[in-house]
């Protein structure tokens, strides 16, 4: 019996689209269900299949709620995710040396103002890739595309991740 796929342990169907609030409200009630404080008084065995539901769960909502990984469990419920970042995609590396250097100017001179400025292009630009992951996922004529999508997700991830943390830096 393999573990149940993320979306249906939401009740949800399989899908790039979806409703964070919805999928946080569904989230919380699951977790009041298998927290391992209701299984207090249960049987070890129950116990540690509390446990366990309540691991798969959270890390299912923690997949769920990210775009990049989200574009990346459905890439792999079709198949196989090549992990080789390889992919032919000089457009968006030369992009990304640009949003480098950009970060880098923005922390030499540690400028708060153009931090802000940078950060919402970076949503935008995440906003745009998730349109068009989404639009294009489940088309296996545009797999590729779909892998390629998927990997810019999850550098401009990554690279919110750091302008947050610069923010924080220059915030103290």
């Amino acid at each position: 019996m393999g573990t149940p796929c993320h979306f249906a342990l939401f009740e949800l169907q399989p899908g790039f689209r979806l409703d964070l609030d919805q999928l946080a409200t569904r989230y919380r009630e699951l977790a009041r269900e298998v927290h391992p404080d209701r299984f207090a008084d249960a049987s070890e065995r129950e116990q540690r299949l509390a446990l366990e539901r309540s691991a798969s769960l959270n890390d299912a909502y923690q997949t769920l709620k990210s775009a990049p990984k989200r574009a990346r469990y459905l890439l792999a419920m079709r198949g196989e995710v090549p992990l080789e970042v390889t992919v032919h995609d000089p457009e968006f590396l030369l992009q990304q040396m640009q949003w480098r250097e950009e970060l880098e100017d923005l922390q030499d001179e540690a400028d708060l103002a153009g931090v802000a400025v940078f950060k919402r292009r970076l949503k935008t630009a995440q906003d745009e890739l998730n349109e068009s992951f989404a639009a294009c996922w489940d088309d296996a004529a545009q797999r590729e595309q779909a892998e390629r999508l998927m990997r810019r997700m999850q550098f401009l991830d990554k690279l919110s991740y750091e302008v947050r943390q610069l923010e924080e830096r220059l915030d103290d």
